[in-house]
């Protein structure tokens, strides 16, 4: 099945799992309003636009379900920022970013002050990208998400998709995957640990949510001024307080246009879900920690 076939059937099953809206906006699959930021972004260059190569590079990473695409929402609004999803075949191939080079080329082609990728798949690599060869050094963020929040969307998004590969990577047959590279032997250890035959969709993706988010922590990034930890529970409690950090973070003047898409949810946790208890043990010590240096930053 071809690139393209395959995206057409993913966003049919998507539509008629979460609704045509959902999937329009999740995806920005609005023409309209995507022509209109399109055209504000040219005039921008035209008026205000940097001298080619000086762009800074931001890297949005982490585990997939974080609220990421709300913050990429917010700052493809400012006309200073140029954007790459994963969708954008000139930066991605399925869903990974492309090699180096090619990244750095694109960076310095661009006359925006900023531009933002979303290499989820690549977050293993963050400490890497920040270190690319570009007159202006990079920034990242790291988004995450409490784990029963996070493990809710992506059983809803992408079913057992979380513990197929993990009982992959307990094998030994997935360590070519993404999703295994540069785990930490402790983790490695933790998920062939595990009784795969009995390991229930919701605990694999909990598990999933540890040994990814815990790669923050192993990869040094919490010692770093130049990553940004970015709590979604915390943006949608607070959206101008959180985008307001995201724009200091980043050296931005900030606007309320980064804020007004994000729904406002005040109080109220996700359902706390039924887990393996080691897992829970896990995920809740790690959860600790995160939302300590969120709050601390």
């Amino acid at each position: 099945m071809g690139d393209l076939t395959q995206k057409a059937a993913r966003h049919l099953r998507w539509a008629r799992q979460d609704g045509v809206s959902s999937l329009i906006e999740e995806d920005d699959l609005r023409p309209l309003h995507r022509a209109t930021r399109a055209w504000r972004k040219w005039r921008w260059r035209r008026s205000s636009g940097v001298a080619a190569g000086t762009a800074m590079p931001v890297w949005l990473v982490g585990v997939q379900r974080s609220g990421t695409n709300m913050v990429v929402r917010g700052l493809e609004e400012s006309p200073e920022v140029e954007v790459h999803n994963e969708n954008d075949g000139a930066a991605f191939e399925r869903f990974r970013l492309r090699p180096d080079p090619v990244v750095r080329r694109i960076l310095l082609a661009s006359r925006h002050r900023y531009v933002l990728f979303k290499p989820l798949c690549d977050s293993h690599r963050v400490d890497e990208l920040l270190a690319l060869d570009t007159p202006t050094p990079g920034r990242a963020i790291w988004a995450y998400r409490g784990v029963d929040g996070r493990v809710q969307s992506a059983l809803d998004k992408f079913g057992d998709t979380n513990l197929r590969v993990l009982t992959e990577i307990a094998s030994g047959r997935g360590a070519d995957r993404w999703q295994a590279q540069r785990l930490s032997d402790d983790s490695v250890e933790l998920i062939r640990s595990f009784d795969w035959t009995s390991m229930t969709p919701a605990s694999a993706a909990a598990l999933f949510w540890y040994v990814r988010n815990r790669l923050f922590f192993d990869l040094g990034l919490d010692r770093r001024n130049d990553v940004l930890l970015s709590s979604y529970d915390a943006l949608v409690a607070a959206p101008e307080s959180g985008t307001k950090a995201l724009a200091t973070f980043l050296g931005m003047e900030w606007d309320p246009g980064l804020a007004t898409h994000i729904e406002r949810r005040d109080g109220g946790q996700p359902v706390r879900l039924d887990l393996d208890s080691r897992v829970r043990q896990r995920c809740d010590e790690l959860g600790s920690r995160l939302d300590a240096i969120a709050t601390r930053r």
